[in-house]
């Protein structure tokens, strides 16, 4: 398959054209316009720094159904004992900026460069991506974030300070998706650590029809707040 090269004009290529490793577009830009559209269709940047803006849909696609969250009785445990509080929308700027230092302490190779880290601030202060934070004894020790569109949560980067903190924040936007009528979180890409929490790989077609539906219910805009129920998702008028 060939890899498109995009313009200035705010479009795609049908996904259903990636290459076999996913890859489907080079260039373009990460404007607030762009990226959700890219979203909507089921595509997502990732790229090394000193590379140029790269758009994927791979097949198989990772999905975690907020249903089938994996909460085993240890992590349940300690999820009850009170060392976490979880907040959310509170510090978006402090979990993706550790996102982005965590991966670069372990000396693995982050995506989360200066461009990608702006680009995403903006869509949270416009209401559409939100962040989930674990705090221990006052500090920030986890936290996940993605963007949320209709039913459906995409999910970029997590990382944990504290053993459990990423487990405990990923728990927690399950139980908050399950009450607020979302269908699933988009985990891109398979690793150990999401499959052993409950996501499972679906076929590329199979995820994009989910997508398709899960479009249709209306986008919760604004601050969440775990815990409280904000309204099923309903009809987009």
């Amino acid at each position: 398959m060939p890899i498109f090269r995009l313009s200035d004009k705010i479009s795609f290529p049908p996904p259903q054209f990636a290459a076999r490793n996913g890859l489907l577009a080079m260039g373009g830009d990460l404007s607030q316009e762009r990226l959700l559209l890219a979203y909507r269709m089921g595509i997502f940047p990732w790229f090394s720094p000193y590379d140029p803006i790269l758009w994927w849909c791979p097949d198989p696609r990772l999905v975690l159904y907020p249903e089938e969250i994996h909460v085993p009785s240890r992590l349940r445990r300690r999820i009850k004992s009170g060392i976490f509080e979880v907040t959310c929308d509170t510090a978006f700027d402090g979990v993706i900026v550790e996102c982005a230092r965590v991966r670069r302490e372990n000396n693995e190779e982050t995506w989360l460069v200066d461009e990608m880290i702006e680009a995403y601030q903006g869509l949270y202060e416009s209401g559409y991506a939100h962040s989930i934070e674990t705090w221990h004894k006052g500090e920030l020790a986890g936290g996940l974030y993605g963007v949320c569109l209709g039913g459906a949560f995409f999910g970029e980067s997590m990382f944990t300070r504290v053993t459990d903190a990423s487990k405990v924040a990923l728990v927690a936007l399950c139980n908050y998706m399950a009450g607020n009528g979302f269908d699933l979180i988009d985990c891109q890409v398979p690793t150990d650590h999401l499959i052993w929490m409950g996501a499972r790989e679906v076929p590329r077609k199979v995820f994009l029809k989910q997508l398709e539906t899960s479009l249709k219910k209306q986008t919760l805009h604004g601050k969440w707040r775990i815990g409280a129920k904000q309204g099923k998702g309903h009809k987009a008028s």
